[in-house]
């Protein structure tokens, strides 16, 4: 972990950022990273999740699941595959690297321009929409690290997640997908893209 000053970039997706704006990120607060894997619940229109749908759509013959509850169970273990790599990556953060901010209360950015260009990339590739852009200080904590060391959406066991974990939480940067995760105060000093301009 590294505590000092840091410029670095950041991919706006939900609400712009304005010029001079300054958020303050703690170990306290919880990202969207953690709101949109842990929070979110996916139900179809009789209100039943994966597993009610499950249940009642069991006969004789097999599953049969019509395509709203295929999307449903589709939706559901997407997020669940996710949210299950995020709370292992924790875990090993807490037990071995506890000095580098959670990837579940951060900002997630990138160390130059030409890094946040390729995290565009990905979002477009995804249609995942990037409103801004922007460059911040950062005045707070940081860690440098490769997203494609992060444990894969596989079905490999839980200890062998573990341990890419702890090659991701070794900072590493080997790929280049590399990421950087910012907490403390955060000030925007420049809007470099703007989507609707």
């Amino acid at each position: 972990m590294k505590n000092n000053t840091l410029t670095a970039y950041h991919l706006v997706t939900k609400q712009k950022m304005t010029l001079g704006q300054i958020i303050h990120i703690d170990k306290n607060q919880q990202n969207q990273l953690y709101r949109f894997f842990l929070e979110k619940e996916h139900y179809n229109s009789n209100g039943e999740d994966f597993i009610q749908i499950l249940k009642n759509g069991y006969t004789n013959k097999g599953i049969f699941l019509d395509k709203e509850n295929s999307e449903v169970a589709l939706k559901y273990m997407d997020q669940t595959i996710r949210a299950i790599r995020e709370v292992i990556v924790e875990m090993v953060r807490l037990q071995e690297f506890p000095q580098y901010p959670s990837r579940l209360s951060c900002l997630f950015a990138s160390k130059t321009y030409q890094d946040a260009l390729k995290w565009k990339e990905l979002f477009d590739s995804y249609n995942r929409k990037v409103l801004q852009i922007v460059k911040l200080q950062v005045k707070g904590s940081y860690f440098e690290g490769d997203a494609n060391l992060l444990p894969k959406e596989d079905g490999i066991s839980f200890a062998q997640k573990m341990e890419q974990a702890k090659e991701y939480w070794k900072g590493n940067r080997e790929s280049g997908l590399l990421e950087v995760l910012v907490n403390g105060e955060i000030k925007v000093i420049e809007i470099l893209d703007n989507a609707d301009e």
